[in-house]
């Protein structure tokens, strides 16, 4: 069954290339008009080109001097949908219309049907520059773009899919997102769309998306330190469920079960594993020696467990986890107010050596740091006058400080890591995460951007900020931290 925008009428080519010519001389007209009209108060500019975008778009929607016909099909199906059009029009926007255009002016074109579905949206973009987009749209809308070669609208999906990460959808979409970006090679929507996961990685495992994690995908997560979650057992969880819905090959489950990090799961925890879950009882012969290697971690100081192990590999490294025994949770309300401080204990290390051990940390919130260029300086004049300072000049500043140095702290030292949320249609996402070591009391570029004394930042929840602060302690320096 055929379908179109409007009936094609016969004209003279020569109105399609006047037109289009005309609306390129307008536009150059009006950069013009607007430099002559700089610093001078008595010239205005009228500015009518959203009337010129009107009459494009009644260009497309009513046929009128069409010289081209697309005609999509739909794969699977008898469906063809039918598209009056302009050669010039399509010619100036798309080098693959350009070409296929040379010789003729009826295209057959095969399409699936989700593209098809938005193939009208698209050809609209082509006449006025303007389109409108929703999740479940990216994909397709990016295949027609780079199917056609449009590589404005290419930048620009790809632009507003890293900039939609965090929005809720039923089923979810970053992952899709992400095995798409691998399909067609952009390499910083993949790193986006991991970065996203990564830092919200226990939202993840209890939505749908984790259902459609590729193997590829979660071997990938499974390498990363920077992982935000509750536990290294809740990951076991997520594992141990995926690996029960896709019920991959030995060899595979081997692979996925050896990328986690035993060490960092309590004695306790490790012993119930070994009896009560199913997978690990099934596969127990292929991580039996990194669960005894475990239970020697446990069993010992790190000190004397580094003579006899090598430490040097993430096995040994925590994750950004969020339990209470590796950071805490500051609210601030109305940040842009003036200093605030506060105090939490973080355990020693993860292993169960020391696990009485406590390390007290000092955290001081500031909204207005001075850098010292800014800072106040007396003049040279009589009066010593200070130079004004404006209270928008200064930054957020945030540093942490351990309340005591101790001999405990021998082997030792500390990564800190500061979460800093946001919320996304009713839910708390991960937008920026701030590291830094324990040589250094504060991150120098702390939400540089972010300008907290407007109430509409996106920074802000209900005029709070939201920031989890963790202590990740790595045993000397010789482990070689993997993001």
């Amino acid at each position: 069954m055929a379908k179109g925008l409007g009936t094609q009428q016969a004209a003279p080519r020569r109105w399609v290339c006047f037109l289009a010519a005309l609306s390129l001389l307008c536009l150059a007209v009006q950069a013009v008009q607007k430099a002559d009209t700089i610093g001078d108060p008595t010239v205005a500019t009228i500015n009518h080109s959203h009337l010129l975008l009107k009459r494009l778009q009644e260009l497309l929607l009513n046929g009128n001097t069409s010289d081209t016909t697309l005609r999509v099909h739909t794969a699977g199906s008898d469906e063809i949908k039918v598209f009056n059009t302009h050669q010039l029009m399509l010619s100036l926007q798309s080098k693959t219309f350009e070409t296929l255009l040379q010789n003729q002016t009826v295209l057959d074109l095969h399409e699936p049907p989700d593209n098809v579905a938005l193939f009208e949206k698209f050809i609209r973009y082509l006449y006025c520059g303007e389109i409108s987009i929703f999740l479940h749209e990216a994909i397709p809308l990016h295949r027609l773009a780079s199917k056609y070669h449009v590589p404005s609208l290419q930048r620009g999906i790809a632009e507003y899919m890293r900039g939609h990460l965090a929005c809720e959808s039923s089923q979810g979409h970053v992952v899709g997102w992400y095995h798409y970006a691998v399909r067609i090679g952009d390499e910083a929507l993949q790193e986006s769309c991991l970065q996203f996961l990564a830092w919200n990685f226990s939202a993840v495992m209890s939505s749908p998306e984790w259902a459609s994690v590729s193997l590829d995908l979660l071997l990938l997560l499974l390498e990363r330190s920077d992982l935000v979650l509750q536990s290294e057992l809740e990951l076991y969880a997520g594992v141990e469920k995926w690996v029960t819905t896709y019920q991959p090959e030995d060899p595979v489950v081997e692979k996925i079960l050896r990328s986690l990090r035993y060490p960092m799961i309590s004695p306790s925890h490790l012993f119930h594993l070994q009896k009560q879950s199913p997978v690990m009882v099934k596969y127990y012969s292929t991580v039996q020696d990194l669960l005894f290697q475990a239970f020697q971690f446990h069993s010992a100081s790190p000190i004397h467990f580094a003579k006899y192990f090598d430490v040097n590999c993430s096995m040994f490294l925590p994750r950004n986890y969020l339990s209470i025994s590796w950071g805490s949770q500051w609210v601030i309300n109305n940040p842009a107010r003036d200093d605030r401080s506060t105090s939490f204990q973080t355990q020693l290390g993860p292993s169960n050596y020391d696990s009485a051990k406590r390390v007290t940390w000092n955290v001081l919130f500031s909204p207005r740091w001075l850098p010292v260029s800014l800072r106040p300086v007396y003049s040279d004049s009589v009066s010593g006058a200070i130079q004004p300072i404006r209270i928008e000049d200064g930054r957020p500043r945030l540093v942490i400080t351990p309340a005591t140095t101790s001999s405990d702290f021998a082997g030792v030292s500390f990564q800190k890591t500061i979460l800093v949320g946001v919320r996304q249609q009713g839910k708390l996402f991960v937008k920026h995460t701030y590291n830094f070591h324990q040589s250094t009391d504060e991150v120098a570029d702390f939400l540089i951007y972010a300008d907290l004394q407007k109430r509409t930042s996106e920074y802000l929840i209900d005029n709070s900020l939201h920031l989890h602060i963790i202590v990740k302690p790595v045993y000397q320096s010789l482990i070689k931290i993997k993001k």
